[in-house]
């Protein structure tokens, strides 16, 4: 069986999950990964990892070798001031990945904006309101324009709110940190980090380039319905509503300006995947039931 070579830019809760479903699928693997820090090595899941450093103003220039032999890179770094770092560096740095595979870069649901509670798909407009949402759709353009400048197979995922069994509503109910602004017809789509870890495998050996893709489950919802779920599960009572100006946190503001459900057809076609959590009732149970 021969190696996956895989290169992450960014190392979160994400592409942790996708090495980890690699490494449970008995992959033989050779995987580097960036952070912020000085280039050290460390341990996940029990095997060693070259992290080297990249930053917006530095890096060792040891990755441009790891980078020029690997077969897939997942781009999970945000935009920083509305730049994406990881396509400029490539651009400056790189022009031929001829071992590449594929190229995955996360972006988010937020570049749709405001669609009014409608359902939204790939076709759909993009006119996002948050400075994430215009930054996420100017990064998209960037990795647009680079894969076709330089034929570099790509694909963006576009990412739904993202729960996990260590950060979720149930967790956050428990510390009384949850905010809920009861606001009508307010609709956001969620994934469970796992089902994207297995949606990135499954593309392994089924890319298309130039495609993009919503990843999130089957169930928009309003966020005081989910909470109401979390509480009623942890035998709490459900936290009060605030009005949305007596929220201070500008990025919880951000997320009550849009409303939409985000269709997720394509990808569970394209894919032929099952989702292993299909709404959030099933992906809370679950980490309820397990503790996790």
């Amino acid at each position: 069986m021969s190696k996956l070579k895989v290169f992450c830019f960014g190392f979160g809760q994400v592409a942790e999950s996708f090495i980890d479903k690699l490494i449970n699928e008995k992959k033989d693997l050779e995987l580097s990964i960036t952070s912020r820090k000085e280039t050290h090595q460390i341990e996940f899941n029990n095997i060693k990892i070259n992290s080297f450093q990249f930053t917006n103003v530095k890096f060792d220039s040891l990755i441009l070798k790891k980078i020029e032999e690997a077969d897939y890179l997942l781009i999970s770094i945000p935009p920083i001031d509305g730049k994406d770092i990881v396509a400029d560096f490539l651009d400056a740095n790189l022009k031929n990945l001829k071992n590449c595979k594929w190229i995955t870069y996360l972006s988010a649901t937020s570049v749709y904006g405001d669609h009014n509670g409608d359902w939204v798909n790939e076709n759909s407009t993009t006119k996002p309101t948050s400075a994430n949402g215009i930054s996420r759709l100017q990064a998209e353009k960037t990795w647009k324009n680079l894969s076709n400048k330089n034929n570099y197979p790509l694909q963006i995922f576009r990412l739904a709110g993202i729960y996990s069994n260590q950060f979720n509503i149930l967790k956050r109910l428990q510390t009384g940190s949850v905010q809920i602004v009861d606001k009508k017809n307010h609709f956001f789509s969620r994934i469970h980090v796992e089902d994207i870890a297995n949606i990135l495998f499954k593309s392994l050996d089924n890319f298309k380039n130039n495609e993009i893709y919503n990843i999130c489950d089957d169930k928009p919802a309003p966020q005081s319905e989910v909470a109401a779920y979390g509480a009623k599960l942890l035998k709490l009572k459900k936290p009060n509503p605030m009005k949305l100006e007596e929220i201070e946190s500008e990025m919880l503001r951000n997320f009550y300006k849009d409303s939409k459900k985000v269709d997720n057809k394509k990808m569970k076609t394209y894919f032929k995947y099952n989702l292993k959590y299909p709404t959030y009732e099933d992906g809370l149970n679950y980490i309820f039931n397990n503790n996790a």
